[in-house]
C-alpha cells in the first residue's frame, strides 16, 4: 500500500516504488559546492480514482557545508518524504538532488555512505545493551571487529553514554535513548547528518542535552546538520531554515532575516473594554491598521511598537478605558509561518484570530 502524500512517513518505512525518471533538464543543475542541493524535486503517489497526489512539489534547496539547517513545517508538510529522497531511500518522481557530491539517482550507494540518519521513530532493540545496539550497526556497515569496537567507544563517549554502555536500552531515559540513536547515526562518520524531529517527546532538559551534543558535533567535525522540526525554539537556533507547507517551499533564510522581513512588532493591550478600545486604537494608530481581539487581548501590528504604547494608552485613558497591561514583541518564526501560509504553527493559538500584518485578512 502506498503512503498517502499528505503524511510524513518515517523514512525507513518508505518503499522504493516510484518508476525511474530522467533528470529534469528544464531547471539549472544543482550546485555541487553545497552539501545538499536540489532543483525541482518532486515526490508523487497514485491517488484514488487514478489521480496523482504530491507529497513534495518542485523543491529548490541549497544547504551549505557545515551549517545547521532547519526544515520547519507542520506534520504532513512533506518533511520526512524529502529526507527519504535526500538519503536515497525513496526515488524522486522528478527533479534532481545532489547530496555530499553525489546524485541521489545516479549514485545512491555513495549518498548512503556519506549520510547518517536519526529517524523520527526509535529503531533501537530495547533488550540489547547500548553497546550491543551500536556494535550490530557497525557490522552492518561492514566494519572490521577492531574498527567497530573503536567506533562504538568513540560514539558513546561523544554522546556522554560511556557509563551506560552495558545498560539495556529499556533502562535508559528518553533523552539517553535519543542520544544513543544519535551515536548510531555517527558510527560511520557521515559528512551530513539528517535528524527527523530529533527531540519529539523529550522534556526540555533532555531536549537541551541533545542539542548540546549536536552543536559540539558540528563544531568538532564540521558535520552538516539537516533538522526537521515543528519546534520554533529549535529552528531559532539553526543557521538557516526553510519553511515547507503542503509540499512547497514558501520561504528560506536566516531566522533573523525571515523575521525582519515581517517588519512590524506585535502590540498587545489588555483593557477594561476591548470592544470600545478597538475603535479608539484604530483611530489613533496609522491609517489602515486593523486591531483584532483574541484570547491575548487587543492585538495589532505597528512599526516600533514600544514607542506607540504610550500614545495608545493616553488615547484610551482620554476615553475612560483603563489599560491593565501592554506589551510589544518583535516578530517570531510563528509570525513568519503565518505570514507565508495563513496558518499558525502554534497550535495553542487559533490561527483564524491572528493578524500577521495589522490589516484585515
Amino acid at each position: 500500500m502506498q503512503p498517502h502524500a499528505g503524511d510524513d512517513v518515517p523514512a525507513q518505512a518508505l518503499l522504493l516504488t516510484a518508476a525511474p525518471t530522467d533528470h529534469d533538464t528544464t531547471r539549472p543543475a544543482p550546485e555541487p559546492a553545497y552539501a545538499i542541493s536540489t532543483r525541482g524535486l518532486v515526490k508523487a503517489y497514485p491517488g484514488p480514482d487514478g489521480t496523482t497526489v504530491h507529497a513534495v512539489r518542485g523543491l529548490d534547496l541549497d544547504v551549505r557545508q557545515g551549517e545547521t539547517f532547519a526544515f520547519l513545517g507542520p506534520n504532513g508538510a512533506g518533511k520526512s518524504t524529502t529526507i527519504a529522497m535526500l538519503c536515497a531511500l525513496a526515488r524522486p518522481t522528478a527533479g534532481r538532488a545532489v547530496v555530499a557530491g553525489a546524485d541521489v539517482l545516479g549514485r545512491p550507494d555513495r549518498v548512503r555512505r556519506h549520510v547518517g540518519m536519526l529517524f523520527q521513530h526509535s529503531a533501537l532493540d530495547p533488550d540489547l545493551t547500548a553497546e550491543q545496539n551500536l556494535y550490530i550497526h557497525t557490522r552492518l556497515y561492514g566494519m572490521g571487529r577492531r574498527h567497530a569496537r573503536r567506533r562504538v567507544t568513540d560514539t558513546l563517549e561523544a554522546v556522554a553514554l560511556t557509563g551506560r554502555r552495558r545498560s539495556p536500552v529499556r533502562t535508559l531515559s528518553g533523552g539517553m535513548r535519543r542520544r544513543l540513536e544519535l551515536a548510531r547515526g555517527l558510527l560511520h562518520e557521515p559528512r551530513i547528518l539528517f535528524l527527523d524531529e530529533p527531540t519529539t517527546g523529550l522534556d526540555p532538559h533532555a531536549r537541551a542535552q541533545v542539542w548540546d551534543h549536536l552543536r559540539a558535533l558540528r563544531d568538532r567535525h564540521g558535520t552538516t546538520l539537516f533538522v526537521t522540526t515543528h519546534y520554533l525554539e529549535e529552528a531559532e537556533n539553526c543557521d538557516r531554515l526553510a519553511i515547507i507547507d503542503a509540499g512547497r517551499l514558501v520561504a528560506q533564510g536566516t531566522p533573523a532575516a525571515l523575521k525582519a522581513a515581517i517588519g512590524d512588532d506585535r502590540v498587545v493591550l489588555r483593557t477594561g473594554d476591548d470592544a470600545r478600545a478597538r475603535q479608539v486604537v484604530r483611530d489613533t494608530a496609522p491609517p489602515g491598521t486593523a486591531p483584532t481581539v483574541d484570547t491575548d487581548g487587543l492585538c495589532l501590528r505597528l512599526p516600533d511598537g514600544s514607542a506607540w504604547i504610550p500614545r495608545l494608552c493616553a488615547a484610551l485613558a482620554a476615553h475612560g478605558i483603563p489599560v491593565r497591561a501592554a506589551s510589544a514583541t518583535p516578530p517570531t518564526l510563528d509570525d513568519v509561518f503565518f505570514h507565508h501560509t495563513g496558518r499558525s504553527l502554534n497550535t495553542a493559538r487559533p490561527p483564524q484570530t491572528r493578524s500577521h500584518s495589522g490589516r484585515d485578512a
